[in-house]
């Protein structure tokens, strides 16, 4: 091992400066370990990126929508959380609405999640969003096959509205295999602490795996745009689709135009 005394410990004053410390002095050798400092160390840097944009995003008062769609146990939570990690809080949300009540069954089906819509300088994370209804809810019978159709009719037009006005719309939708989704699904069931992360609905994610198929690949048909594509990643590496999606984010914010076709990231 590497010798290092009290001038060289002094000398550092962050975590990447400890990180990059271990690594230079060959301290850390286990290919496990550097791999995982390497993820590490290109997620701060991701995430350095998107505070910047951020702080542009407030000086400009732009309007972000990142949209967030993806099955059962893919890992949208945790990507969100990577991704706003070291965002100003003021200026960001997560929304994540929970089923419409009596009220807001008698609206307009959109209206509820205009209500979240970023404000001036402002970035809006929904986690799961209008596109329930793309996918849950025909997969469970929760809207009718009209609602169902309505709503497909009117997205497209509803988002370049949206982005007529100036929001600037990301769409990403999170993928995984069914063995994957498998074991993690048994995890949060043998977890206590991951136990509250195991919906009603997510036990039958398994069951219904080819009824979800369908709608996704129709709403991918139906929805996907040249103004708004979905970007799909595949993250049954966890840590690769969280890098995947900063960067797909931060493309998105340092240009003028969104890709013009939906991307897969990491085709099965």
């Amino acid at each position: 091992m590497a010798e290092f005394d009290l001038k060289d410990l002094e000398a550092i004053n962050s975590k990447q400066e400890i990180i990059d410390f271990l690594v230079e002095h060959d301290i850390i050798k286990e290919k496990k370990f550097r791999e995982q400092l390497a993820y590490e160390k290109e997620l701060q840097q991701l995430q350095e990126n998107l505070l910047a944009l951020q702080s542009n995003i407030i000086d400009q008062n732009k309007r972000v929508l990142i949209i967030f769609e993806g099955r059962d146990a893919s890992g949208k939570g945790g990507t969100i959380s990577r991704a706003t990690e070291y965002l100003n809080p003021k200026k960001y949300r997560v929304v994540s609405l929970p089923k419409p009540n009596e009220l807001q069954q008698g609206q307009w089906y959109f209206q509820r999640y205009f209500e979240e819509l970023p404000n001036a300088g402002e970035i809006v994370f929904f986690d799961r969003s209008w596109y329930n209804r793309a996918v849950v809810e025909p997969v469970f019978d929760f809207c009718t096959k009209e609602q169902y159709d309505k709503f497909l009719k009117q997205v497209v037009d509803v988002e370049n509205l949206l982005q007529d006005d100036g929001i600037i719309l990301i769409k990403i939708f999170l993928s995984i295999s069914k063995k994957e989704q498998a074991e993690r699904l048994q995890d949060r069931k043998d977890d206590e602490l991951k136990n509250w992360k195991l919906g009603s609905l997510d036990q039958k994610a398994q069951e219904l795996w080819d009824k979800y198929t369908d709608y996704i690949t129709t709403m991918y048909a139906k929805t996907g745009t040249e103004n708004s594509p979905w970007i799909e990643i595949v993250t049954d590496d966890k840590k690769t689709a969280r890098l995947e999606a900063l960067k797909i984010i931060i493309n998105a914010l340092s240009t003028k135009k969104h890709e013009t076709e939906m991307v897969n990231i990491y085709p099965s």
